[in-house]
């Protein structure tokens, strides 16, 4: 409902009675519109500011995840070097003891690859029904049911659809004699090679190798499951499989091409890598105190007037902070590497930010070898990283009470409390609006009447001083 639109001056009092409603309900409305003002701007930077912590720990909570990979390890003591690695791949634990390995590959462990015999017709050649069994020497067994009306391709397919995850796939290849159905595994090493039977047209004996050049009726093994061969520092050693794990303690290995020469692995220490990875720490550390800092420290303008800070005032952000500093200052489980100053990294006490001191990482590695304890000391069981995420874990993780009912985290349950004050505001703001409204409408039309009223009188005056002027001008005459 609008507010009635007054006249600046009233005809009948000649008051500005616009300007005294107005200053009458504006000085009614200042205490409460303050209020609602204030709380709003405080409210909203607080939701800017829960909104930005929530980034914030998602990137930290990503970067600890990076640094803390089972699957990548960040914090390994020791690097493997291939002398060729288009020949052979390397990578090492902590475990792994410093020198080098010469390694000469003269043939690669391979899987069992057979060939039915050619169908003429084609893929969609029809295959006798029956149960197609694919068997290994090593006791597998693959049983395919073979309906009737079945095809060469349908047969593929089929194959592919039950047993391409457990390795065995199949395929139709085409030569000048017709369509043959190849089936392959991808198990290396001797003992693994696949036979057919059960359907006397795609019967293979997979231990014997096809006729070179093949036949029409040719059938057999396109290539023979075998182990690889190779030797380390002369020692001539086999496999069934090319990636060599326990061959060398410490060392895992992936043969990739046979060669004539020896390739060279040079096991050292890894302090490049550690020093980057450590690295990568310190600035996501430094990264999340900085902007915590940032949003409880209040600044200052242009003109130097204090601007206050996204979550000035609230114990919160400083809460995480101190969580996020505890692991720091606790004890390790290594045996000689137990804390974080032993690397160089220690605590700004001006800034509260982590100090890298690459020097005396160095010497940590070269002079008092630490670097097989680095990777204990950060991802081990309970390590520094483990211990940082679960300090984050309340303000992140949503968790179950004891009858099971789901529990907000503290940033969750924060942003749910200012989202209600939010509402609660803008319900305040709209009370108020409409009291404003309803007192402007009374007191617009208080000084209407009065206005009215005292225009009645002044008419009423005049009259009555026009009457007596007409009488005494009359006495005069007389």
């Amino acid at each position: 409902m609008a507010s009635p639109i007054l006249p600046g001056l009233g005809l009948g009092s000649g008051l500005d009675t616009t300007a005294i409603v107005k200053a009458l309900v504006d000085s009614d409305k200042a205490a409460k519109q303050g209020q609602i003002d204030r709380a709003t701007k405080t409210n909203t930077s607080n939701i800017s500011g829960i909104g930005s912590l929530k980034s914030l720990l998602a990137t930290f909570q990503s970067a600890l995840e990076a640094l803390g990979s089972k699957t990548t390890p960040q914090f390994t003591g020791f690097s493997a070097t291939s002398s060729d690695t288009k020949i052979l791949t390397a990578t090492s634990s902590n475990t792994a003891v410093g020198g080098t390995y010469s390694i000469k590959i003269d043939s690669l462990a391979t899987s069992s690859k057979v060939s039915t015999a050619a169908f003429a017709g084609g893929p969609s050649s029809a295959v006798d029904a029956g149960t197609l069994t694919i068997s290994s020497q090593n006791g597998d067994s693959y049983a395919v049911d073979v309906p009737a009306g079945s095809t060469l391709q349908s047969v593929r397919d089929a194959i592919n659809a039950k047993y391409q995850a457990s390795g065995i796939n199949a395929n139709i290849v085409t030569d000048s004699f017709g369509s043959r159905l190849v089936v392959g595994s991808s198990k290396t090493g001797a003992g693994n090679d696949l036979s057919m039977s059960g359907i006397a047209s795609l019967a293979v004996d997979g231990t014997v190798a096809m006729a070179t050049p093949p036949t029409a009726n040719s059938a057999g093994s396109l290539s023979l499951a075998k182990d690889a061969k190779f030797n380390i520092d002369g020692l001539e050693m086999t496999s069934p499989t090319n990636k060599l794990d326990n061959a060398v303690s410490g060392l895992s290995m992936t043969l990739l091409a046979p060669t004539a020469t020896a390739v060279t692995v040079t096991v050292a220490t890894n302090t490049d890598g550690l020093k980057a990875s450590i690295q990568k720490f310190v600035d996501a550390y430094n990264a999340i105190a900085k902007a915590v800092t940032s949003l409880t420290k209040p600044t200052t303008d242009a003109d130097g007037k204090s601007v206050p800070a996204a979550l000035n005032g609230d114990a919160m952000p400083r809460a995480l902070l101190a969580a996020i500093r505890g692991p720091l200052s606790e004890t390790g489980a290594g045996t000689k590497l137990t804390v974080l100053s032993q690397l160089g990294i220690t605590t700004n006490q001006t800034t509260g930010a982590l100090d890298f001191n690459s020097t005396k990482f160095t010497a940590a590695l070269n002079d008092k070898q630490l670097g097989g304890e680095v990777q204990t000391l950060f991802t081990g069981d309970n390590g520094l990283i483990e211990r940082m995420q679960n300090a984050i874990k309340p303000y992140t993780e949503n968790k179950l009470d004891a009858n099971g009912k789901p529990v907000d985290n503290i940033l969750t349950a924060r942003s749910k409390n200012l989202e209600t004050i939010q509402k609660r505001l803008v319900a305040d703001q709209a009370a108020l609006d409409r009291r404003i409204e309803t007192l402007t409408t009374v007191l617009t039309k208080k000084y209407n009447d009065m206005d009215t009223l005292v225009g009645k009188l002044k008419a009423t005056a005049s009259n009555i001083t026009s009457m007596f002027e007409a009488l005494t001008a009359q006495q005069k005459k007389s």
